[in-house]
């Protein structure tokens, strides 16, 4: 055994290893989050918002299946056609679901079509090491995991985002993105937004998309963590208003009272030099801190959304993808005790599938939450001011908004397609055949959905739009 491990150690020293920081440092103050969603110019009646799961490609593919359905959508002939796509404000993704999160807002609504081909039929696993005979990866996977962003981030920089960074994000129309890891020295999900990165003295421009993505995505053993530099001497940074008040309000929501905490480690806590970040999926497998941290740290009744979007707003659409895998395991089929190469899986999905009932839960009461808000704003508004903002008083009612949020997932289907989907391993590479039956599974799961139907047609009767854009169930 001893001269084995020294062989591994032997091998490790040759080889080449990339831990280094993910993000640059920057001496002055970064620019924080506005907070406010971009506003896109039509009239803004519909607003959607997405979140996709973790999941591998399991989950990407899913969440690819979504956006195709929702593109083929059309909501308004006038000026220009219009699909659900492009009403798309808000994207955040976990894990695999982080990857088409990141290439569709990267992309936008009319270029985001090829990602089948760039990434879902790509064999990714085919830049990692996967072997578990391997004596580096055991000595590597002791020593913290199996692959380093050398594998996986620098195949979605090369392959699929082009050397993309944070910065590209910032295009007209663009929608607000949040992508999720782990920060796993606070236990709080690690959300790439200017706030986060101006608590750590970082320019979050300068940070490559494939970077982020491949922390959301860094299942622990077999990724490494990814390291951000958290040691900048002072760069001038205060604290935002939100940020002080979530750590001084004994009333404040937890989970906007962790995240403060977390950022606020960053400047004041002299021992902590590296924040490590693994998957997502291990405190938000379904993506929806992002919005909901946004909401609660908003200083109005009506953000992320402006004063004007609020009042033209009458459906905000929350779609949130679940490609979980649901299998009941074999041994609750039997007397025998499960051993632990069984026990410890199912530990790990029951965490996982309580985590995003609870985040679902959590999403649900906030929005519910935030639709009585903006109803109370707009129903305290003058004439006048609904004036300014629509042009005229005609159909105005300040009543008539509804946000809905639905969760899709394979238990949206009969029992016999559950088990074929559920049998789908979580892995970064799968043939084509999964890949497409998981794309169809998704735009299925969009079209018999009665309450996005029921949004979706709301709309295209405001637009004027007649022909339906699915046929009658």
């Amino acid at each position: 055994m001893l001269p084995a491990l020294a062989l591994c150690a032997t091998l490790m020293g040759c080889s080449v290893t990339d831990t280094g920081p993910i993000n640059v440092l920057s001496p002055v103050p970064t620019r924080a989050s506005t907070h406010f969603m971009n506003d896109f110019g039509d009239d803004g009646a519909l607003v959607v918002g997405v979140s996709f799961s973790g999941g591998g490609t399991r989950a990407a593919a899913f969440a690819y299946g979504v956006l195709r359905e929702l593109d083929a959508a059309v909501i308004d002939e006038d000026p220009r056609e219009r699909s659900v796509t492009d009403s798309i404000h808000m994207v955040s993704g976990t894990s695999g679901g982080a990857v088409a999160a990141a290439y569709f807002s990267l992309r936008g609504p009319d270029n985001f079509h090829d990602f089948r081909e760039r990434f879902l039929l790509q064999d990714v696993e085919a830049s990692m090491r996967t072997s578990v005979a391997s004596p580096v990866n055991l000595m590597r996977a002791w020593t913290g995991g199996v692959n380093d962003r050398g594998s996986l981030a620098n195949w979605l920089d090369r392959n699929l985002f082009d050397g993309a960074r944070f910065s590209a994000f910032e295009y007209p129309n663009a929608p607000t993105v949040w992508l999720t890891a782990s920060d796993i020295y606070n236990g709080v999900p690690f959300i790439f937004t200017r706030d986060t990165f101006a608590a750590l003295c970082s320019d979050l421009d300068q940070l490559r998309i494939a970077d982020a993505v491949a922390a959301s995505a860094a299942v622990p053993v077999v990724f490494a963590p990814l390291d951000i530099a958290a040691d900048s001497p002072d760069c001038g940074y205060q604290r935002p208003l939100w940020l002080e008040r979530a750590l001084d309000d004994p009333n404040a929501a937890v989970r906007l009272n962790a995240h403060a905490r977390a950022l606020d480690s960053y400047r004041r806590n002299d021992r902590l030099t590296t924040v490590r970040l693994l998957d997502g999926g291990l405190t938000d497998n379904i993506g929806v801190t992002g919005f909901a941290l946004e909401r609660a740290s908003a200083d109005t009744p009506h953000g992320p959304l402006t004063a004007e979007q609020a009042v033209r707003l009458q459906k905000l659409l929350f779609i949130v993808t679940d490609a979980g895998r649901e299998t009941m395991p074999e041994w609750g089929h039997r007397a025998q005790r499960p051993r632990l190469s069984e026990l410890l899986p199912a530990v790990s999905q029951t965490a996982i599938t309580s985590s995003v009932r609870k985040g679902f839960d959590a999403l649900n009461m906030s929005a519910q939450q935030w639709q009585a808000d903006i109803i109370r704003f707009r129903c305290g508004l003058s004439d006048a001011q609904v004036t300014r903002i629509r042009g005229n008083l005609r159909g105005w009612n300040c009543r008539d908004v509804r946000i809905t949020v639905e969760i899709l997932s394979f238990r949206d289907f009969d029992d016999a397609t559950q088990d074929a989907l559920n049998r789908i391993p979580t892995r970064l590479s799968l043939p084509e055949a999964q890949v497409d039956q998981l794309i169809e599974a998704g735009r299925i799961a969009v079209r018999e959905n009665p309450s996005i139907r029921e949004a979706i047609a709301a709309i295209r009767r405001h637009a004027g739009v007649r022909r339906s854009p699915w046929p009658e169930s």
